[in-house]
């Protein structure tokens, strides 16, 4: 199971359209580099995969399931498959990096579990992993307001490691990093989909990024799908349409960004 998205369109709550008549599906397992100019939809997108927000139009399954249909309870034990890789991580600053991470499991466990977790590490072994797999292996117990603003995505992408969901999806999660975290971090997020046979979805500002480890590249423009293809098959010419409104040539990654 993946998604399946149909004519879906979405429009903000000022009218301004946000995506247009979008149709694509993905299977479990399938790694979807989503690439595109600023504001072209790309976020709103994984939004929805996410069920933080209703289409205006059209149909979108996703895990087997149409969102907008489900009971509450339903609607939670559907979510809690669901993990979300934010460029900017949600998390409280004073924080723990380990309160922060098995705050992953928050919607998995029952309720007394959870509260206990944010008064007293119920794991300590499982969120250590995932940050030895990050380079983080020191962070653990530090507060999150002492990190970077790469380490910090980092804790983000672990604690939906840690979370374990079917479908993970990652909104810009290297932008803050260099180009050798940024590739151990994406590297990291796809052996976790096919180690678990999850589908793994990641939009990214970095073109040569989406290149490098995606075989299958969407491209998205104005809220529309410009093309859907495999990354062998994207080139130069593409992607230069694709970013006729973009000034100073095609994004990729940048040398002196923060770790």
């Amino acid at each position: 199971m993946g998604f399946f998205l149909q004519q879906l369109s979405f429009e903000h709550s000022n009218g301004t359209p946000a995506l247009s008549q979008i149709s694509l599906a993905a299977q479990a397992g399938e790694c979807i580099a989503v690439i595109g100019p600023s504001g072209s939809g790309k976020t709103t997108l994984l939004n929805i995969l996410a069920t933080a927000l209703k289409p205006s139009l059209g149909t979108a399954i996703v895990l087997g399931e149409n969102p907008w249909k489900l009971s509450k309870l339903s609607l939670k034990r559907l979510r809690s498959k669901i993990g979300l890789v934010h460029q900017a991580p949600p998390i409280p600053l004073r924080q723990r990096v380990i309160t922060a991470i098995l705050a992953g499991r928050l919607g998995q466990w029952p309720l007394w579990k959870s509260i206990l977790s944010l008064v007293y590490p119920v794991d300590i072994a499982g969120p250590q992993s995932c940050l030895e797999r990050l380079d983080l292996t020191d962070k653990l117990f530090d507060r999150c307001d002492c990190l970077s603003g790469g380490q910090l995505q980092r804790v983000g992408v672990a604690r939906v490691m840690y979370q374990a969901p079917q479908l993970i999806l990652a909104d810009e999660p290297v932008s803050a990093m260099d180009p050798v975290l940024s590739d151990l971090t994406i590297g990291v997020l796809i052996e976790e989909a096919k180690k678990r046979n999850a589908t793994l979805v990641a939009s990214l500002h970095a073109v040569d990024i989406a290149l490098r480890w995606f075989p299958r590249i969407i491209g998205i423009r104005d809220g529309q799908m410009i093309f859907d293809l495999p990354s062998s098959e994207v080139s130069e010419h593409i992607l230069r349409e694709l970013y006729a409104s973009e000034l100073g040539g095609l994004p990729i990654q940048a040398s002196s960004t923060a770790s």
